[in-house]
């Protein structure tokens, strides 16, 4: 039987400290803690509902995150 893999853990942020912020800056300062993939979606977007270690999702409206979760 193979070993189970560890996967690697996810950054320790506050989530709540992207709400507000334009995108870009947003994504820059995602990456710079260490998430990865970083996923920009608009509003209502339909999405596969998996769970992906250290991928956030930041939802923007008119260039703003409006909400923001891991996975």
């Amino acid at each position: 039987m193979a070993p189970v893999p560890n996967p690697p853990a996810e950054p320790v942020d506050d989530l709540a400290s992207y709400l507000g912020l334009d995108a870009d800056t947003a994504e820059r300062r995602a990456r710079e803690r260490g998430w990865s993939p970083v996923r920009t979606l608009p509003p209502g977007a339909i999405i596969t509902m998996e769970y992906l270690g250290g991928r956030l999702n930041l939802e923007v409206e008119d260039g703003t995150v409006k909400r923001c979760w891991q996975g």
